[in-house]
């Protein structure tokens, strides 16, 4: 009984896991092949009492429309430089944090770890002010360079408690064999930590650009001039007065609004698994 249950059981299970993988994707899946089909569906058929999942008559009205209406290539210029720079200054602020936390013991780095613990139970709501007025004092409001290290300080503990956990997998050995070759500190952390913490380094990076590309909140309270917008809050402008949203310009731009984080997750996540996998032969 045992015998012929267990391969059973483990079919059973591995069902479920895909049953499950496969929901999971559907439900992921699904709004998004809505939002491309709205972006192309005309102003007939996004008003039809019969809405379809394919648009009958596609069109790229909608994207000349919410181009023409609103600044749209500014404000993704605006997202693209304000992710990208939060991203490159979490991860090089975290890299050496984390290394530190992971590889000293002390009540320091219990302290340390516990801030990161804590400083994700507060909600965008409760930080706001305080932020508002520390920016306001160091003439920071209404600039992408506040708005960076609002995004910095935001994401500093996730990115911090992310590559601590990836140093932790690094062989101590390996940083003992470099100091016995005399390599210092530095060196050993440039030369043989760096090179395999590549991946977690990369997918920090990652969850840093995507968090700071679809923020909205902080954006939205610290950015007042048109020109400075990031990509979230432009895309309430296409809401009426009354909130009455203009579905199909809005579909289209909500649409191309994806595209980056879509883009950069499949050019870097192959980079990713080939890292970890020359990450784990070299260790």
């Amino acid at each position: 009984m045992t015998a012929t249950g267990g391969p059973r059981s483990r079919r059973v299970t591995r069902a479920g896991q895909y049953l499950a993988l496969l929901a999971y994707l559907a439900f992921l899946g699904l709004p998004f092949l809505w939002l491309v089909s709205t972006a192309f569906k005309p102003a007939r058929e996004l008003g039809s009492l019969h809405p379809t999942w394919l648009p009958e008559d596609p069109t790229l009205a909608n994207f000349r429309q919410a181009f023409a209406e609103q600044p749209l290539l500014q404000a993704a210029g605006n997202s693209l430089l304000a992710a990208f720079a939060a991203a490159l200054t979490a991860v090089a602020v975290a890299t050496p944090m984390a290394y530190v936390m992971a590889r000293r013991r002390g009540r320091l780095t219990a302290a340390a770890t516990g801030w990161v613990v804590v400083s994700q139970a507060f909600p965008f709501v409760l930080v706001i002010i305080p932020l508002f007025l520390v920016l306001k004092n160091l003439h920071l409001v209404n600039t992408l360079t506040g708005l960076v290290l609002v995004y910095v300080t935001w994401s500093l503990p996730f990115a911090l408690w992310m590559l601590t956990g990836y140093v932790r997998a690094v062989p101590a050995e390996l940083e003992e064999a470099a100091a016995v070759d005399g390599a210092g500190r530095l060196r050993t952390l440039v030369s043989v930590t760096a090179p395999l913490l590549a991946p977690g380094i990369v997918a920090t990076a990652l969850f840093a650009f995507v968090t700071a590309w679809n923020e909205f909140f902080f954006a939205l309270v610290l950015l007042k001039t048109p020109e400075k917008q990031t990509l979230p809050v432009v895309l309430t402008h296409f809401l009426g007065a009354e909130g009455v949203a203009d579905l199909g310009p809005l579909a289209a731009a909500a649409f191309l609004a994806t595209l980056p984080s879509l883009v950069v997750f499949a050019v870097i996540q192959k980079r990713i698994t080939g890292g970890t996998l020359a990450g784990a032969v070299k260790s």
